[in-house]
């Protein structure tokens, strides 16, 4: 049977076995007292408001009730969620009363989204649902537009997104609401995010590391965020953990996390126990930010949290058939799921609605009274629906010259070591608007020239407590991201390298981000931000000491997948062209950019003029490698990434010297997105620039970083595409060498050797006479190096056609 607790209101916690003084780590105050006047006012918002959010999930017409409900006065389908909104009104009704009183500077972050119904009341009450919308103007026209177009076509959705005036968060995601807000508030001095977490959301990972965000925080620098963890007890249909807890584990819980934790729960007097609360709160931060900013910072200060314990769906229905719904999770949706039907529950829902008295809370053109309009901040610019940091702050980068930090052609460099150089002068270009959010990886994929100019940023530690920096370095790739988020979304640019192999743990994350990007581009009001920038690096193809568990290329498919005018995949395939790209996706706005590369000294094949072009058209014929400058090829072979492009090369170089009756071409693509047509995608070549490129007929082969199947998806379409072979990461290889990988994944120069030849016989008599030969012996080098590798556990010397092909490249190009 279900457990009996689920069926009771709020059921108080358990007696817990924490000792009885750790309930003194929560921060009391004297009884919190609001004037009557202030107090009655706040209370007539938040039942305008809780009106508005119950009517829009149920009313098609007599959005006032001004006559009996009748059946077709309600939606065909009732969408919607009414748990959280009372609590979340609750919350936006003291925000509104305390700017307006002090003048604050503030953002709400809602993490659960699902209480949309709430934040557009809220917004149509102060008027800025009308400043980006007219068609919901704060009069009767207005509020029926609004009520009756919620959740279906053409209205605003059930979820917070970026069609929602004010909102930086898709709401809903499930454990980023913390860490975006953390990303707010980054080089925002004035600035304070009050963050709901909903205790649903609290149980998840990316919030429970997000506590820690402020420890990244740098008060003399930047805003403050403001939690206020909404405990409700219920999920969609189970206790919430917070919800199990009583106040002495929650202040055991948050002082361990560092900050000072204060408990609303005064339901007789709410607003004066939240009022008081917030009060004290923002008056914490004041004195942190002021010690900081002083130059005698607070060493390990303790932000203020709160914790607030209301009812699920409180205003609500009480019972619903004899059941709980109040204080249960049956409030969590649509507590009257029958309206449309059931007379018992048409009456119940207009109980409900009249039990909020829209009789003392609109005028007769449907506007509210004045009494209400006195809670909302007189000051546009100050209204939580219309921060220009939530929708028009982009700051553009100053240029930095990458050309003075590209080395010489045909010498060896590592792109990481030479990203690191250009990154650390954008940094000093741009103090105030860029940072980079690593995991524990930074140096060790050799972007260490940064701290040159910066220093990671960390404000809890006992030896560099108090010190600022652009680098926030820490092991969550759910952190990263949150942080990114926030501080893009609020006009700046930001940076997320990562080991290749991890940064699919925020797939989900990305998409959200790249639905919400997609919904803002669409919303003329919202401007243009920076594009999300990724940098993957300790690919599979150098991931041989760390073993299979390091390799993994999967979030170029994540990213290809997006729609086409946000999806951005860049694999430069050395230094120069690593540097155009980087500088290239810093400055662009609106895209997730993915750029993938090595770390490794590798050799350098464009001069910086070469590399420029060679990015901005996205593929080239490398003449340099290629049979009489590729002219008239027997087979097209083609490096994507930059140990595959290395692989290439050696095998033209192998071709050139052992089979020299075959003509080659070889091609390196570093915009993969050039390979989808462009009446897909607007970098993808038309079929006239792919055949100049590809050829009209000849047979082609990939050797790609990737998986094969994004290839295929790229390509299907292009004409004869049975001529195209791909070879790519298929899952193989441990702990081993650098070419054993290329081995094991049949990518090595010798396995494209073996397709160029098998291509090219298909059209060059002579090369088909010696086709048995040829793969024969390039099937014993294969075996012979395997069985080298195996013996000295290392790849054999000859193998370093470094020095052959910085020569060849060299004199070639300048030939």
């Amino acid at each position: 049977m279900p457990g009996e607790v689920i069926d009771r209101p709020n059921p108080p916690p358990a007696p817990s076995h924490v000792p009885d003084h750790v309930s003194d780590l929560l921060v009391k105050l004297e009884k919190p007292t609001l004037t009557a006047d202030a107090n009655q006012a706040l209370q007539k918002y938040r039942r305008a408001a809780n009106y508005i959010a119950a009517a829009m999930i149920f009313l098609r017409d007599n959005v006032y009730v001004k006559r009996d409900l009748t059946f077709d006065d309600i939606k065909p389908r009732l969408l919607g969620h009414w748990g959280t909104c009372p609590g979340l009104t609750l919350v936006y009704s003291h925000l509104n009363y305390l700017i307006r009183k002090h003048d604050l500077d503030m953002l709400y972050v809602v993490g659960p989204g699902h209480g949309a119904p709430s934040i557009l009341a809220n917004l149509w009450l102060e008027g800025s649902l009308a400043k980006f919308y007219p068609d919901c103007s704060r009069d009767a026209k207005g509020l029926h537009n609004l009520i009756t177009g919620f959740s279906t076509t053409g209205g605003f959705p059930s979820h917070i997104n970026a069609e929602t005036p004010g909102s930086i968060h898709e709401g809903g995601e499930l454990g980023y609401a913390l860490s975006v807000s953390f990303g707010a508030v980054m080089d925002n001095p004035d600035l304070i995010v009050t963050c709901i977490v909903g205790d649903g959301e609290a149980e998840t990972g990316p919030t429970a590391t997000a506590w820690h965000g402020y420890k990244f925080i740098d008060p003399a620098e930047s805003g403050a965020v403001l939690p206020i963890v909404h405990v409700n007890g219920f999920k969609i249909s189970e206790r919430t953990i917070y919800g199990t807890m009583d106040d002495k584990e929650m202040a055991a819980l948050f002082t361990g996390y560092g900050y000072q934790p204060r408990v609303v729960d005064d339901l007789d007097d709410i607003d004066a126990d939240l009022n008081g609360s917030m009060e004290w709160a923002i008056n914490e931060i004041k004195n942190i930010q002021k010690a900081a900013r002083s130059g005698k910072p607070i060493r390990k200060p303790r932000w203020p949290v709160l914790i607030l314990r209301t009812p699920k769906g409180w205003t609500g229905p009480k019972k619903v058939h004899g059941e709980f719904v109040e204080g249960s999770f049956r409030a969590h949706q649509v507590p009257l799921a029958a309206a449309k039907s059931e007379p018992d529950e048409l009456k119940d829902l207009q109980k409900w609605l009249l039990s909020y008295k829209p009789e003392e809370l609109f005028k007769e053109d449907g506007d509210v009274v004045d009494e209400i309009k006195s809670v909302i901040p007189d000051k546009p610019e100050r209204l939580l629906g219309q921060k220009p940091e939530s929708y028009n702050s982009y700051e553009q980068l100053a240029e930095t010259p990458w050309e003075p930090l590209a080395v010489k052609k045909g010498s060896s460099a590592s792109s990481m070591q030479l990203l690191g150089k250009l990154l650390e002068l954008v940094i000093k270009d741009n103090p105030k608007s860029f940072r980079i959010f690593s995991p524990d990886e930074f140096e060790s994929n050799k972007l260490a020239a940064v701290l040159n100019s910066t220093g990671r940023n960390m404000q809890w530690d006992q030896y560099s407590w108090g010190q600022g920096g652009r680098l926030i370095e820490t092991l969550s790739e759910h952190q990263c991201q949150g942080f990114m988020q926030g501080y893009t979304l609020t006009g700046r640019t930001a940076l997320f390298p990562s080991y290749e192999a991890f940064l699919d743990i925020v797939h989900s994350m990305m998409v959200q981000y790249a639905k919400f990007q997609k919904m803002a581009q669409e919303c003329p009001w919202r401007k243009h931000i920076a594009s999300l920038n990724y940098l993957e690096t300790s690919t599979w193809t150098r991931q041989e000491h760390n073993g299979y568990s390091h390799q993994n290329p999967s979030f170029i498919g994540a990213v290809l997948n997006l729609k086409p005018n946000a999806a951005r995949v860049y694999l430069p395939p050395d230094a120069n062209t690593f540097l155009s790209t980087m500088s290239h996706c810093l400055h662009s706005k609106g895209y997730v950019n993915l750029m993938v590369g090595s770390k490794q000294p590798t050799p350098v094949f464009l001069s910086p003029q070469e590399a420029d072009a060679h990015c901005k058209a996205g593929a080239s014929v490398w003449k340099f490698c290629s049979t009489d400058e590729g002219l008239d090829p027997d087979v097209v072979i083609v490096g994507i990434g930059t140990e595959l492009t290395f692989e290439v090369v050696a095998a033209a170089d192998w071709l050139r010297k052992n089979v020299p009756e075959l003509r080659v071409r070889v091609i390196n693509v570093t915009d993969l997105m050039v390979l989808e047509t462009n009446s897909i995608h607007p970098h993808g070549l038309d079929n006239e620039a792919f055949e100049s490129l590809f050829t009209s007929d000849n047979p082609i082969h990939f050797n790609y970083h990737g998986y094969a199947n994004e290839l295929k998806g790229l390509l299907f379409g292009r004409p004869n595409a049975d001529r195209i072979s791909i070879a790519s990461y298929i899952e193989e290889g441990s702990t081993t060498t650098p070419f054993d990988m290329m081995l094991l994944n049949r990518t090595s120069r010798y396995h494209v050797a073996i397709e160029a030849v098998k291509g090219a016989s298909k059209r060059n008599e002579k090369v088909r006479l010696r086709l048995h030969e040829l793969t024969s012996e390039l099937a014993s080098l294969i075996t012979s190096t395997q069985k080298y590798i195996a013996e000295h556990k290392a790849d054999p010397e000859y193998l370093d056609d470094v020095g052959n092909l910085r020569q060849d490249t060299s004199s070639l190009s300048e030939g």
